[in-house]
């Protein structure tokens, strides 16, 4: 079995000392290069090639963010994973963006490091318990934005159509309560299927649930 070859970037020399000491006592792990630099990363990383690149982010002459990008625009095949100590998501975000596949932080234990390598070997993206609750809480605060977003882009008309329609009303019933002509609600409803992205009336049901615009018995 052909083991993982590893390069360690980090700026400290007892950093690196320790995690070659880890890594060293795997068989499947080979530690083929340490760099102390951004420099020092991008040039190892293109002469050795290895597996897996283990970056730090604050490296003195080039950040670990501009040695990742560097690193896969030279060395596509090349995976990198940040170990570091900075928790902030603005690094992660930022480091994941420049092309790293992994991101995880130093105080984490030698199994979850070990486990992070394997997976970004085997081409899997793996995070950090902490990096994965930030990243999926951004997530989920995008698409509440979007969702948002869309809502408030319909007219007043255009919510009254939306809730009638989820309620069931047909388009002449619609018309009738609203006092309005059949062709005027059909041109109501099409803008506000249009822009909230709905296809059907399931869809359109769901979304009105979602809002809260209509109740569902118990």
């Amino acid at each position: 079995m052909s083991k993982i070859r590893v390069l360690i970037a980090d700026d400290h020399g007892i950093v690196r000392a320790g995690i070659r000491s880890l890594l060293e006592g795997h068989a499947d792990i080979e530690v083929v290069g340490e760099a102390s630099s951004g420099w020092q990363a991008i040039e190892q990383a293109t002469r050795l090639q290895p597996d897996v690149v283990l970056m730090d982010i604050a490296m003195g002459d080039l950040s670990g963010l501009e040695a990742t990008r560097e690193i896969k625009d030279r060395v596509p095949r090349v995976n990198v994973l940040a170990l570091t100590m900075h928790d902030r998501e603005e690094y992660f975000f930022a480091m994941l963006k420049a092309g790293a596949l992994g991101y995880v932080l130093k105080e984490s234990g030698p199994d979850e490091l070990l486990a992070a390598i394997r997976a970004v070997h085997r081409g899997e993206a793996f995070l950090s318990p902490c990096v994965t609750k930030a990243v999926l809480e951004d997530y989920l605060a995008q698409r509440t934005e979007k969702t948002k977003s869309r809502y408030d882009s319909l007219t007043l008309r255009e919510k009254e159509v939306l809730r009638l329609a989820a309620e069931g009303k047909t388009t002449r019933e619609m018309a009738d309560m609203l006092h309005l002509s059949v062709k005027t609600i059909e041109k109501y409803r099409a803008n506000m299927m249009r822009k909230l992205e709905l296809h059907n009336l399931s869809q359109l049901i769901k979304y009105a649930i979602r809002k809260g615009l209509i109740e569902v018995d118990e």
